[in-house]
């Protein structure tokens, strides 16, 4: 989600802007093989494990608050937070929902948090929160059996949007105007046509992500051609637009997007089945996602999440369950930081970054 804070260059804003710069020079500095065995000791940045103690659950949702404060949301109907910077995690789970499989969460602070579950019928549902997860509202469950949701974006804390999978041949697009406490679908008149075969991947979260007050762009994949899709009116009318990454397989595609303003975007995704190749993993718009071009050097394997570091202007990072792969040139050209395994990764305005995954597995990126 968009996260709000002062746009001054001068102050605090300016030293924030230096150190996001050399952040994202030490990390390229950094930079391993693909078969590197993990972090040596001496690289001053690295991810940081952080012990979630649920090795059982992999988390593909996360919502980074900032340095202290994220939200995690996996299997087995799991939520966890954290208020002390991964030194500890609380089990704040919506009661009852055990057989729930949680992809997205989006917090706005430590005590508001939604999450969306995803699945055929009534298996996708939006749980709110306003006390840290000691209490959950169910605010949405799906009726339509033909839907499947998939990501949860917000513009502000009012306003946002889920995504599911094409229903009688079109997405379909569910709206906020309270901070998740009530759903409406909107209609589909300004929805293009969906592809044989085409739909969203609910791998991290990331499938739908907003810029500004407006703009939202959508995901795809499954069909003949990888699509991102971009609505300048919070999900009334929309244009589709081809990328250059493989699909034409339900298992390939666009399956995580990030924009750093609302015309500098990047798209990372490929074929998730690990025993398959993911050349043209990534690709980048300057205009608002109406074009796209592939990463002269992309990742070197499947992506499934990303994130601009704050306060860069080029760097940004991709994390898969092959590895984490840094860009410092806006998504041109990509070389991989870390090979452990990640789903999806945020970052916060005070230059935290956290990535999630399988086995329980939270890190904090850390210099």
């Amino acid at each position: 989600m968009r996260r709000l804070g002062s746009t001054r260059r001068g102050g605090r804003s300016g030293r924030l802007v230096a150190a996001g710069v050399a952040c994202a020079a030490a990390l390229a500095a950094v930079a391993v093989p693909a078969a590197a065995a993990g972090p040596p000791a001496h690289r001053s940045v690295h991810w940081e494990a952080k012990d979630s103690g649920t090795p059982q659950v992999r988390f593909r949702g996360l919502s980074a608050v900032d340095r202290d404060t994220a939200w995690l949301a996996g299997t087995e109907g799991t939520v966890l937070r954290t208020t002390d910077g991964g030194t500890s995690w609380r089990n704040v789970s919506p009661p009852g929902a055990g057989a729930l499989q949680f992809r997205d969460v989006e917090a706005f602070d430590a005590r508001r948090a939604v999450v969306l579950a995803i699945g055929e019928g009534e298996d996708s549902r939006v749980y709110r929160t306003d006390d840290g997860g000691a209490t959950w509202t169910e605010s949405f469950r799906n009726t339509d059996p033909k839907a499947f949701y998939d990501c949860m974006a917000f513009f502000d804390r009012r306003h946002g949007l889920a995504m599911s999978d094409p229903v009688d041949g079109r997405f379909r697009i569910l709206s906020t105007r309270d901070g998740g406490r009530s759903w409406r679908v909107l209609p589909a008149d300004g929805m293009p046509a969906a592809l044989d075969g085409e739909a969203g991947f609910a791998a991290s979260g990331q499938c739908l992500v907003t810029s500004g007050p407006k703009d939202v762009w959508l995901a795809t994949g499954g069909g003949a051609h990888a699509r991102v899709l971009h609505s300048a009116d919070r999900g009334l009318n929309w244009t589709a637009a081809e990328t250059p990454v493989p699909a034409g397989d339900p298992a390939k595609g666009v399956f995580a997007l990030a924009f750093r303003d609302r015309t500098h975007g990047l798209a990372v995704g490929g074929d998730y089945r690990p025993d398959q190749p993911s050349p043209r993993a990534a690709a980048v718009t300057a205009d608002g996602g109406r074009t796209w071009r592939p990463a002269a050097v992309p990742p070197p394997a499947y992506r499934s999440g990303a994130a601009w570091l704050p306060h860069s202007r080029g760097a940004a990072l991709a994390v898969g369950p092959g590895g984490t792969d840094l860009t410092t040139d806006g998504g041109r050209t990509w070389r991989t930081v870390d090979t452990g395994s990640y789903d999806t990764v945020d970052c916060t305005p005070d230059l935290s970054c956290w990535a999630s995954g399988e086995q329980g597995r939270v890190a904090r990126l850390e210099r």
